[in-house]
């Protein structure tokens, strides 16, 4: 790399390197892998696991005063309260990798009171490291990114993740899925988020949109489309979109013409996630909700118009 990288952005890099090898390792006998179940269909491996300590233990003897948000084990390692939190996915993509489907990737993000800072995105089936520093730009190995040109919806290839967990809407990302796929040239689902962000960024894609995500998903992938000079938010257009489990990206043309399709249904992803909770809670959905629930509708709302956006996102000053 020709260009100097911030100091923490370097020991990202180290740790996902690091991380990378024991998965690179553990990719050549698939048949050897110890595999549970932490749901239906959402597996982790104890590859996850070793690739996430490698992750925590080079970063806190680096920055031992840091906080530590990753995927198998929270909160419990680093520091509680601290203003720098780094965000980690060991391996994002776990159901490829155990099906040896070579599309998957270690993501690490250092947020600094809730705004990312630093991330890092391995592929280690490719040995691609993507990597942005806020302000700085976003890069693949030596190459800068840019998001692509494309301004029609119609001419564009947009990247999606599936729901997969029990209690996700299918129906409804299904009708989303039908009006996107009916408006663009083409939509594609590789499988891990982290990636498929990055792809963003790079204009391999020119939009991306998945619901469900967790903040160490996209935490990384977010400020490679900042840094690139693309736009990521959620379904309203707004840039809280790091705990609201829906997220699109891409381009500025084409993100505006994704969130004019996709802002009717945050108010019905809000109302599922409210109907899982009380069910989880022990408490019965009257038939009018069950009904709704099944149409993938919201029962106490009137249908939603297509919101005009409140705020963009931030766009991140970009350097040459």
């Amino acid at each position: 790399m020709s260009q100097t990288l911030h100091p923490m952005l370097n020991i990202a890099i180290k740790a996902a390197r690091a991380a990378g090898s024991i998965i690179n390792r553990a990719s050549l006998d698939l048949e050897l892998l110890k595999i549970n179940h932490k749901g239906p269909n959402d597996f982790v491996t104890e590859v996850d696991q070793a690739a996430e300590q490698v992750i925590i233990d080079t970063l806190l003897q680096a920055y031992p005063g840091h906080g530590i948000l990753a995927e198998e084990s929270g909160r419990s390692q680093g520091a509680k309260d601290s203003e720098f939190v780094w965000i980690i996915d060991p391996l994002d993509g776990t159901t490829n990798f155990i099906h040896g489907f070579p599309v998957y990737a270690v993501s690490i993000a250092l947020a600094h009171r809730g705004v990312v800072q630093q991330a890092v995105v391995y592929d280690p089936s490719r040995n691609d490291l993507f990597y942005a520093s806020k302000g700085r730009g976003a890069f693949l190995n030596d190459k800068r990114l840019r998001v692509s040109r494309r301004t029609r919806l119609s001419d564009a290839l947009i990247g999606t993740g599936f729901p997969f967990r029990r209690g996700d809407n299918f129906k409804r990302y299904i009708k989303m899925f039908e009006e996107i796929m009916q408006s663009c040239a083409g939509v594609r689902r590789p499988g891990a988020a982290a990636l498929d962000l990055c792809y963003v960024a790079a204009g391999y894609y020119d939009g991306f949109f998945e619901t469900g995500l967790n903040p160490w998903d996209i935490a990384a992938g977010s400020l490679m489309i900042t840094e690139a000079g693309g736009l990521i938010g959620n379904f309203t257009g707004e840039s809280d979109y790091l705990y609201q489990r829906e997220v699109v990206a891409g381009n500025a043309k084409v993100y505006a013409q994704l969130v004019q399709i996709l802002a009717p249904y945050t108010r019905v992803i809000k109302a599922d996630e409210a109907a899982a909770e009380a069910a989880s809670a022990g408490a019965e959905a009257t038939p009018e909700q069950a009904l709704a629930a099944s149409l993938g509708l919201d029962a106490a709302a009137e249908p939603a118009a297509p919101a005009a956006p409140k705020r963009g996102p931030v766009r991140i000053r970009k350097q040459d």
